[in-house]
Order: structure tokens, then C-alpha cells, then sequence
């Protein structure tokens, strides 16, 4: 990164007062800022920082009035916050995208096609009739199985395994480990006790704009498609099982489980832990709290919390009365012992 203020005022819309030439190669915090940087000061409670940081240029309110001399330039927005986020966005987008070409040793199969300003990196594989889209970034030791199509500027994170058949959007980001279309957890019990695997030959979809956190797992459907939909965001250490579908702009956080033929709607928002059993339908707009353990389907825009979850307000209540009930046990006792001495 080595840019002008002027070139970073432009890009976040902010207006700029100092020298419009000043350059800046890094992003900082305003404590830790130091010269070449850019950083921003979006809390009132932390001004005063403002007039002692090191920083070349500081992203502020373009309402805020200074009480003192200060020896940095202002890039001044409406929302300094959002513009920093803005700053960040194209930042990454810098680091994630400036290689290209393709590594040695590598391998892609004769018939794989792929698009331009490509980058495939060293020991990553690349199965037969693959397509790959424009300004796709794969990076070392991934592996990309055969039929697997990926579309324009998605990023595919160094060890990710894409199985064969999978279908990938653009603007998509597989962060390390991820793997797509491993096996659903398919069995049928036998009467001897043992059980048969069940061939699981479906496939995954990711739509465009879907992030996967590092080590997430989601399996493939027995024979139709597990469904990930646009702009679904999921956390690390995730598990999906098969024949699930996720609906647009749903969020995910770390170590939640969703078991097979689930149908989770749009914009939900499911925390940490999560056990979600099979089957079920969560509707648009739920909020499942973190270790919840999800056992039958919601409502639309329903908060549910504890195991197994329930309304989150009558969780609320039924675990204030769960808190008195060692004092409510003593009452019993002494009236217990009261009676018995009548």
C-alpha cells in the first residue's frame, strides 16, 4: 500500500485538509500510529489521542471542532467508522489480489479452463473440466476436484478441498482448511447391528458472495444439492450437514453444528455452538443465542435460547425462577418439618 491523501479521500469520500501529496504505506491504530500511517478516531472519548498521534493522517467527523494544534492531516467524513471499514475493504482487496500467475510445481488438468489474471499456487491440484472464473487466487496445497466451477475474483484459501461436482459463486472466500462436499453422515442400520453407508452423491453450491471460516466442513447431499445462498456468512469450525440449505444473508458463528435437510431461512443470525437436530425449518429472521440446542422449528423473527431452546423472554423468566429454587427447596423443608411436628 502506498498511496496519496488525495487517492484515499477520493476512494472514502471524506474531505481532506493538509497536503494532498502526503503518502501513507500502512494501516494503523491511533495509539500505536506512526508516521506513514492512516488511522481514525471515531469514539469522542478518545480526541485527545488525535493530538498526539504519530500518524499522517487521521480519518475524524466532519463535525469535529479542534481545541488544540494538531500536526497531522484530517480526512474528514460523515461517518468516520463506515470510511475506515471502506479503507479496509480496499486494503484487503490489495493484499488478496496482487498475485497472479501460476506456481510451480502445480497441476491442472488439459481440459480445466480458466479465465484472467489467475493465481494458482505451488502444489495446488486442479482436477479434469474444471472452469475458473477471472482474477481467481488459489493458494498453495488446495485442491480443486473434477467438474468443480468457480466464478470471477473468489478466493480460495491455502489446504481448502473442493470435491468433485461442487459449484462455487463469485466474490467468494474459503478461508484455510475449509472443505466442500465431503460425505454426508449417511448410515442404515442393519439387523445385525451394523450399518450399510448410504453413496452420497450430490453435490454443494455456494452463491455468490459467501465467506467460509477456516476447518468449516459442508458435506454433499445424498443425491440433490446442499445449498448455500448469497451472502451467507459462517465462521470457523462450522459443520453443515447434508441436504441443507441456508438461506440469503444468514450469519453463523464459530463451532455450530446443523444436521442434514435443514432449511434455514434469511437473514438469521445463529451464534456460537449452536446444535441444530435434523430436519427442521428455521424461519427468517431468527436470532438462536449461543449453546443453544435447537430441537423443533421457529417462527419468523423468534429469539430462542437454551437447551432444549426456547422463546428467548420465557427462557429469561423460567431461569429467574430457576435461580430461587434452592431457596424455594429450604422453604419446602421447614414446612416439611413443621408438619411432621404437629
Amino acid at each position: 500500500m502506498n498511496f496519496t491523501l488525495e487517492q484515499i479521500a477520493h476512494l472514502i469520500g471524506g474531505k481532506l485538509e493538509g497536503s494532498k501529496d502526503t503518502k501513507v504505506n500502512t494501516i494503523s491504530s491511533i495509539e500505536d500510529a506512526e508516521e506513514g500511517s492512516i488511522t481514525f478516531l471515531a469514539n469522542p472519548k478518545y480526541e485527545p489521542l488525535v493530538y498526539t498521534t504519530r500518524a499522517s493522517a487521521v480519518i475524524v467527523d466532519e463535525k469535529l471542532i479542534l481545541n488544540k494544534k494538531i500536526d497531522t492531516a484530517l480526512i474528514r467524513a460523515v461517518d468516520p467508522y463506515a470510511a475506515f471499514t471502506s479503507l479496509l475493504e480496499a486494503y484487503d482487496q490489495l493484499l488478496s489480489f496482487n498475485k497472479a500467475g501460476i506456481d510451480e510445481p502445480s497441476f491442472i488438468h488439459k481440459t480445466a479452463t480458466y479465465g484472467t489474471d489467475i493465481y494458482v499456487g505451488a502444489f495446488a491440484y486442479i482436477g479434469s473440466n474444471v472452469k475458473i472464473g477471472d482474477q481467481v487466487k488459489i493458494y498453495p496445497n488446495a485442491y480443486i476436484g473434477d467438474d468443480v466451477i468457480i466464478g470471477n475474483r473468489t478466493i480460495i484459501h491455502p489446504g481448502v478441498k473442493i470435491y468433485a461436482k461442487s459449484i462455487i459463486g463469485s466474490h467468494c472466500t474459503l478461508q484455510a482448511g475449509v472443505i466442500i462436499g465431503s460425505d454426508g453422515f449417511g448410515y442404515a442400520p442393519l439387523e445385525d447391528g451394523s450399518y450399510k453407508k448410504i453413496p452420497q452423491l450430490g453435490n454443494v453450491v455456494l452463491e455468490d458472495h459467501v465467506d467460509v471460516g477456516a476447518n468449516t466442513v459442508i458435506d454433499c447431499a445424498t443425491f440433490d444439492t446442499t445449498l448455500i445462498k448469497k451472502g451467507v456468512k459462517l465462521d470457523n469450525l462450522i459443520q453443515i450437514g447434508h441436504n441443507t440449505t441456508i438461506g440469503e444473508n444468514t450469519v453463523i458463528a464459530a463451532q455450530t453444528g446443523i444436521a442434514g435437510s435443514v432449511k434455514i431461512g434469511e437473514n438469521c443470525r445463529i451464534g456460537g455452538q449452536v446444535g441444530i437436530a435434523g430436519h427442521l425449518k428455521i424461519a427468517d429472521k431468527t436470532q438462536i443465542q449461543a449453546q443453544s440446542g435447537v430441537s423443533k422449528n421457529t417462527k419468523v423473527s423468534q429469539t430462542i435460547y437454551g437447551t432444549p431452546a426456547i422463546d428467548f423472554n420465557n427462557y429469561l423468566r423460567s431461569y429467574t425462577i430457576y435461580k430461587k429454587l434452592p431457596n424455594v427447596m429450604k422453604q419446602i423443608e421447614k414446612l416439611e418439618e413443621k408438619l411432621l411436628n404437629l
